[in-house]
Formats: structure tokens, sequence, C-alpha cells
């Protein structure tokens, strides 16, 4: 079934009222790809009756008010993008479309859309519940953070958009427990993976420099920066000092299992755009999603520019073969299925598998995984990748599963085992004609402070991909992901770069996106402070044509 967004689909449910609504960003999508959709229907699995508001008219009561108060609180989420990063390009401009409205055009995704949202809400009903807030952008923007748009350090989205309470995180746990503790009247603020604000000073808390101070002092902006970011790691909870009360985030919320992922996954998803908002348009994101598959959560991959740790962490969570198994078997059932999984993976797809909790079991918390070289104490073992690949392919109905999903070249090179087996398998099975990787760069100061391998890694990496389609004898090739105008890199870095492309990787890439400062990753600290972590200043191009510049030397053809 589809989660109610009409007044008549309560009705035809028996209820008189929601105990919880969640409004989104995006067109409402029955999928677990969705946020609010996942949370919608794991919840009514616990109790709850659970409605969906997707893009409300933020100038009519109309929308927001069709399904009534909830019993017990709303939940704000942007959808599943920061709506200042759907709505504009790395250079600042408009967006015109936007593969989750109907119809493609960008005209009912509102900037800064959870400070939208819930000011819509507190305007139209004079009787009030608490109002939560979550997803990327709430989660990413819950302390003092960067504003490329305004080019000023913010405070937190809590303070600003007036919410009762902050999810950050994957939300199952939080919401669960919160959803309970407000049917029963107990403190919510003992609940971990939430923020609040206090008048109090919480015991054994990490303090982070006062956002008054961040907002005038690079230097606090940084010292903050690491101090999150640590605390992020250590999984310690940490208040700032704003306006004179505290934002106080609790630890967060403990992953969920392999089995209760499975739980989460198999739940009843019609992985249709609900007919309310289909009738309004084609959802062109559900072309990539309706036939997706994800085999895990959490990512150490530790990326300067990535707000997977800040959001989803370290933590890797795997699903069990079996509930794979059963699910593409579901999807292939399906009247219109055309044979093909469009992709099965992950935050990064050959992580699957490999499952540890960063900080317990001999690992530690702060030392990353793959930078500057791969961790002796991890994981890299693809056997249980391979042996779901080799399982999954054998589904009836189906004719390929793609990859589409990230693949770390550097892990698979760690895999002195398996690694070569692992990259046999995908260039046999589940690529077409050609293997995306991410480099991001070449140039070793750029990728240090991008947290990933050099040139000589991806060179080493390309030489066993070049003799793996020797040996298959298949016409198959590598494409390259790269980053232009990243902190710390120059003119002459790029001209490097081109230079590296052509003549060692013999191509010309045409995947190349300009940086774009969002918040709360390290690579935004960088950017605005001019400074690396260890407090070495960097240079930091920020004139538009000169960033837009950085890419065209990649891209361009002419030789230099």
């Amino acid at each position: 079934m589809f989660i109610p967004t009409t007044k008549k689909e309560l009705d035809a449910l028996g209820w008189e009222k929601c105990d919880i609504i969640f409004v989104s960003g995006d067109a409402y999508i029955d999928t677990y790809f969705d946020g609010c959709a996942l949370l919608g229907k794991y919840l009514i699995k616990q109790g709850f009756r659970v409605g969906i508001i997707s893009q409300p008219d933020i100038d009519s009561p109309d929308d927001i008010s069709r399904l009534g108060l909830p019993e017990l609180f709303w939940g704000v989420s942007g959808g599943a993008m920061d709506s200042m990063v759907a709505n504009y390009t790395s250079l600042g401009l408009r967006r015109k479309e936007d593969d989750l409205t109907p119809g493609g055009i960008n005209n009912r995704r509102p900037d800064r859309a959870v400070l939208k949202y819930v000011n819509l809400i507190q305007r139209t009903f004079k009787e009030k519940r608490p109002i939560t807030i979550g997803g990327i952008e709430a989660s990413l923007r819950r302390f003092a953070h960067y504003d490329s748009h305004t080019d000023k350090i913010r405070g937190s989205i809590l303070a600003d958009s007036k919410a009762d309470i902050l999810v950050f995180g994957m939300g199952e746990r939080a919401n669960l427990e919160l959803a309970n503790a407000l049917k029963n009247g107990e403190n919510i603020e003992q609940i971990r993976g939430v923020c609040y604000m206090s008048k109090t000073i919480p015991e054994g808390f990490v303090q982070l420099p006062d956002f008054e101070e961040c907002a005038v002092s690079k230097d606090k902006f940084l010292e903050m920066s690491k101090l999150f970011f640590r605390s992020c790691k250590l999984k310690k909870g940490i208040f700032q000092k704003q306006a004179g009360r505290f934002i106080v985030q609790n630890p967060p919320a403990l992953p969920l299992t392999s089995a209760e992922l499975d739980e989460v996954h198999e739940l009843d998803f019609e992985r249709k755009v609900h007919p309310y908002y289909a009738a309004m348009g084609e959802v062109r994101a559900l072309d990539t999603i309706k036939t997706s598959v994800l085999t895990h959560r959490g990512c150490f991959g530790a990326c300067s520019f990535c707000s997977i740790t800040a959001h989803q962490g370290a933590d890797i969570v795997s699903r069990s073969e079996g509930s794979i198994i059963r699910e593409i078997t579901e999807i292939a059932s399906r009247p219109g299925f055309n044979g093909v999984i469009s992709d099965l993976g992950g935050p990064t797809a050959n992580m699957y598998g490999m499952d540890f909790v960063k900080g317990e079991n001999g690992h530690c918390a702060l030392k990353e995984c793959l930078f500057p070289e791969v961790c002796n104490k991890l994981p890299a073992d693809h056997s249980r990748q391979i042996s779901l690949l080799k399982s999954v392919r054998k589904i009836k109905n189906i004719k390929h599963i793609f990859i589409s999903s990230g693949i770390r070249y550097d892990l698979i090179l760690a895999d002195r085992i398996h690694g070569e087996e692992y990259l046999r398998e995908i260039l046999t099975h589940h690529i077409s004609g050609q293997m995306k990787i991410a480099p991001e760069h070449i140039i070793k100061s750029v990728t240090d402070l991008m947290n990933k391998p050099d040139g000589k890694n991806l060179k080493e990496f390309k030489d066993l991909f070049d003799r793996t389609v020797k040996k298959l004898k298949s016409p198959l090739f590598l494409t390259y992901y790269f980053i232009a105008a990243f902190p710390g890199c120059t003119e002459r870095d790029q001209t490097e770069a081109k230079r590296f492309i052509s003549a060692v990787l013999k191509t010309n890439p045409k995947q190349v996106q300009i940086f774009t400062p969002t918040p709360s990753t390290e690579a935004t600290a960088l950017y605005w402070t001019e400074k690396s972590f260890d407090g070495r200043k960097i240079f930091v191009e920020k004139n538009f044509s000169k960033r837009k510049r950085q890419k065209e030397i990649i891209t361009e053809r002419k030789k230099l």
C-alpha cells in the first residue's frame, strides 16, 4: 500500500487522523530510497498511523492542512538532497530541472526548504504539535556551518527554524523512540541520534566554540570543524552555544543490525510514485531507483568532500544475501520488468560484506581506514560480494545486473586474495562496456586534502584493469570522474593533472565537476578558512570564472 497523502486515503484506512505526518521536498516515491517513505513504512509496521505531504505550496495552507493535525509530531525534510544543492549549480546558477519533482521542472522545491516548511506549519496551525526536522539538509546544518550562497557562517538550522528537535543520521531508531516517548509522555532529550535546544550544559559532552565566535573568526571555525569531525568519529555527545542557549547533540543512534536492515528493506514498497503526484507529471528519478537494490549502509572512505561520515557514519552493515535475493526475485516477478537491475550497491558498492563497527574490535576510531594507505586491520575482502553476485545472476527473469554505485579501486588493490577475481566478475557481468571510477584528482598535494590516493595508485589500478581486459579479450575501458577547483588546487596543479591524464590514462575526461562547498564537510572547512586541518595556509580558488577555467583545463582536447 501507499502511505496516505490525502484525507480520502485516511478514510479508506479507517484512520481519523495521523500520529505522524512527514513533510518532504521530494515527490513521494514509495521506495526505501525515499527517506520519508522508508521511515513511514517502518513506523506503520510498529503500529503508528503515518501520512506524507510532499512539496506543499508554501504560499497556501491548503496542502499542509489536508491531513489535519498529527497526534504526535511533524517530521520535516528538505528531501534526498539539501535544497540549496538541489536548486543551484556549483557556480550559483539556478537549476531549471529537478528529477524529484513531477514534470521535471524545478518549480516546487523552495530554497531552504526545511525552514520554509517549518514556518508553514507554524503559521497554519494554532494548535501545536512538536516539529522534528531531519534528512540531509537538517542533519548537515545542525551546528554552525559555512553557507556558500551567503558566503558566511550560518547558525544551527534547529535554532533558525525554531523546530523542537532535530534527528541526524539514519532515523529509524530515533524516530521510533521519539514516537514512543511522545505517546507515553516521556523525556525525549535522552534519545540517541537527536539534537535539541537547552539552557543547561550536559555533563561529559564536548563543547564546540560558540557560534558567535565561529561567525567572525575563521580560526575558531576551523577549530570547531576539527572538534566536530573528531566527535563524529568518536561518537561523542557535543554542544555549541548560540544566542545564549545550547545546541545539544546526543551520541549518534546505534546502527541497525544486519537482520534489522533486512527487515527495513523488505517492507512492502510499491516502487512507484504515489498516484496523487504521478498525476502531476513524470518523476524522472523513478527510472533510476525503481529497479535499484541497496546492499549495505555506511562508508569508511572518509573523503573530505563527502557528507556520509557526518550523516550516515563509517560503520558498515550489510544485508544478508538471502534478503537481497528475495528483493530481486520480487522485482523480477513484477509485470513489465525488463530483466535489468539498474544498480546493486550502496554508498560504495564494493564495501558490501566488509562489516565492522569502527572504533571497536581493534579498529581505531580516529585513524582513517583507506588514507594515507589502506589499514592492515581493515577486512578488505570481496569474497562475500563475489558470492552474492554469482547468486543473484541465477534469479529467474534476470538478464543483467549493473553495479552503478561507486567502486573504490584502492580497495580492490588492497584485497590481495579476492580483489582481482572481483574485478573480473564485474567486468564480465556487471558493467556495460565501461567501468566508472572516481579518482577525483591526480596531484598528491590535492589528493592528500581529499583524503584520497594519488596518481601512482591510480596507475597501478589501470595496469591491473588493462591486464584483466586483455585476458578477457573484451572491448572494455575505464572512465574517470574528477573534481576541479578543489581547495588547495591551482591552475598549475590542473595542468599537471591534465598531462598525467593524457599521457598515462590516455583519455579526455568528460565527467568533471567544479567543487561545491556543502555544509559540514571537511573540504568546505578548508574552502572557507583557506587552511588545512594542520593549520597550513592553502590556495583556494573562489573566483567563479577561474573555477570554471580549472574545469576547462581538464576537459579541453588541445595539447598543453
